[in-house]
């Protein structure tokens, strides 16, 4: 049974967005065959109370409360003083104690950081110089962030486009030197290792482990029509304090359901996660969209939906929520950016459009069509069976860590 110390720069429960399902899972497969203790912060004090979910699977927990404000200042400081935002942000002293204490006293196999910038804590001159040569450091970049930071600034007005643009510079200049330290870097999707590798021009050490989905529990199950109004459903997922999720949405109201309308004008667009922006909550006065902010199980809103859409022009890496609606059987109408990570294929597992007009049609020839809707469905939950088991990815991301 191999020791794996974790790092984590949000607290990995509950998973119910994408960085934290990726994190759980991983920690929640690993601990299956080996030993695994977790270092992790919180930016949410209600999240604190999850220790104990985290604490049956690993051996120890340590979870930090972030301040969100000074996490703030500290990253603006950073920035001007020629570093990044996004290390400083994550920074605390407490943690790296924390760290270096555990280090020193237990000879771990494998050290994985979940997100860049928890290599900082790695980074630190002692532990440099006192690092057993046997320990394997894992870099689980999961996305290109730098990138993502440069396609901020593509969609943004002065000053943000500036402010964005170095940031996306600068990070980019520190992944390159985290790949340098650490002994494998993994990415989400042979997409984002293969851009990575032609930013970085660097083609050594890099692997690919896929996100997964739990197909058991995101499952097909017969709707109930007695809680259903009877109109068509349309349904987004996601956590919408996140740009990319606020710019889809605002996108498809404003540029997409109004043309689905003309055809459908009864149709219902349900705006489904946690944490909705203003931006957000006032797409609810248009007529028959809701939003619904947090809801325990987003299950009931899968199922009710007629499809599930993906109007994502800013996207990185593999979309959780493209894999749960499909393994769900829900027919999937998408951009091209949402599933540039993932192994589909237009007109066999999902629809793809990258224009309102291409969506709004795909849209409206699907509501006429269900046969087609559930031929669709049930493609896309045969791939993502047989292509996304986190078991299998977890399996894989230790063989790449340990050999």
């Amino acid at each position: 049974m191999s020791r794996v110390l974790y790092l984590a720069h949000r607290i990995p429960y509950p998973p119910n967005k994408g960085d934290k399902i990726r994190s759980y899972n991983t920690i929640r497969h690993l601990a299956l065959n080996h030993e695994v203790d977790l270092i992790c912060l919180a930016d949410d004090r209600r999240d604190l109370k999850h220790r104990k979910e985290l604490s049956a699977l690993c051996r120890r927990v340590a979870v930090l409360p972030l301040n969100t404000f000074k996490a703030k200042v500290n990253g603006v400081c950073s920035f001007l003083k020629g570093a990044t935002i996004s290390e400083r942000y994550f920074y605390r002293r407490r943690f790296q104690r924390i760290f270096n204490a555990w280090t020193r006293e237990t000879p771990y196999d494998a050290v994985i950081c979940f997100s860049s910038p928890m290599a900082q804590y790695l980074l630190e001159d002692d532990f440099v110089a006192s690092k057993d040569g046997s320990m394997r450091l894992v870099m689980d970049f999961c996305d290109v962030d730098s990138d993502k930071w440069v396609q901020y600034a593509g969609k943004t007005k002065f000053p943000l486009n500036v402010l964005y643009k170095n940031e996306g510079l600068r990070l980019l200049r520190y992944e390159q030197k985290v790949h340098r330290m650490f002994d494998r870097s993994i990415f989400v999707s042979d997409h984002e290792a293969s851009l990575f590798k032609a930013l970085s021009k660097d083609e050594e050490r890099i692997f690919v482990v896929p996100n997964g989905v739990d197909s058991d529990y995101f499952s097909e199950h017969e709707r109930d029509v007695s809680q259903r109004s009877g109109k068509p459903m349309l349904m987004f997922a996601g956590a919408m304090d996140y740009y990319a999720n606020v710019d889809g949405v605002r996108w498809f109201c404003h540029d997409i359901l109004p043309e689905v309308r003309r055809g459908h004008p009864d149709i219902v667009f349900n705006i489904v996660g946690s944490n909705p922006l203003p931006t957000v909550t006032e797409l609810s006065a248009m007529d028959d969209v809701h939003v619904t902010g947090f809801v325990k199980d987003i299950r009931p809103y899968y199922q009710e939906a007629d499809v599930c859409v993906i109007p994502l022009r800013i996207a990185r890496g593999v979309q959780n929520k493209v894999l749960e609606a499909m393994a769900m059987g829900k027919t999937v109408v998408t951009t091209p950016a949402a599933i540039q990570g993932i192994q589909v294929t237009h007109g066999k597992h999902v629809l793809v459009a990258d224009s309102p007009k291409g969506f709004s049609e795909t849209i409206l020839s699907l509501m006429d069509d269900p046969e087609r809707r559930v031929e669709l469905g049930q493609a896309a939950r045969a791939c993502v069976q047989r292509d996304y088991s986190w078991n299998r990815n977890v399996s894989k991301l230790m063989d790449i860590a340990l050999h």
